[in-house]
């Protein structure tokens, strides 16, 4: 007779509840593959190409993932995000988008002239919708230079499916 999941020892359950969660990650993995099937898209041209596309974003992050270098693109995203909030809530946005990316002590600080940096700084009490324009554009003219090109010489850019 069965006596149920009280007869299975803890340690087993908990490496069960593990896989669970390794297998709905490969799952969304291949979901995505799918989606990439069915659209075929070719490599992006130019940086600006590959942003204005969710699957290149996604390979790109990929690819940034990989070289530890994630935080200028999610720095470039949070701007985007950021230049299209209410203005109620430009402030608290500002702030975590300056602790998270800006601040010389911030978890995933991205490289910035000190120029920029201190404009920017002074630009944080009255923080307005173009804030952190000068930023992502500089931002951008790395990728664009440094991150980019050898994210299409990269088999995530080749072969985007090979990242799974």
């Amino acid at each position: 007779m069965c006596k149920g999941l009280s007869a299975i020892p803890s340690s087993c359950l908990e490496k069960a509840k593990g896989m669970r969660v390794k297998l709905s990650h490969l799952a969304e993995k291949q979901e995505w593959v799918y989606k990439h099937r069915a659209n075929e898209e070719k490599p992006p041209r130019d940086l600006e190409s590959l942003l204005n596309s969710k699957l290149g974003i996604q390979a790109f992050r990929w690819f940034l993932r990989s070289e530890f270098s994630e935080e200028n693109l999610e720095f470039w995203l949070a701007c985007e995000e950021y230049k299209s909030c209410s203005e109620s809530k430009l402030a608290g946005k500002a702030q975590s988008i300056y602790n998270q990316f800006i601040n010389p002590d911030a978890p995933r600080e991205v490289n910035l002239d000190s120029e920029t940096r201190e404009v920017l700084t002074g630009l944080m009490q009255e923080p307005v919708a173009k804030t952190f324009s000068q930023a992502q554009h500089r931002i951008f003219s790395l990728m664009a230079k440094d991150s980019f090109p050898r994210f299409l010489r990269s088999s995530y850019s080749q072969q985007p499916l090979r990242v799974l």
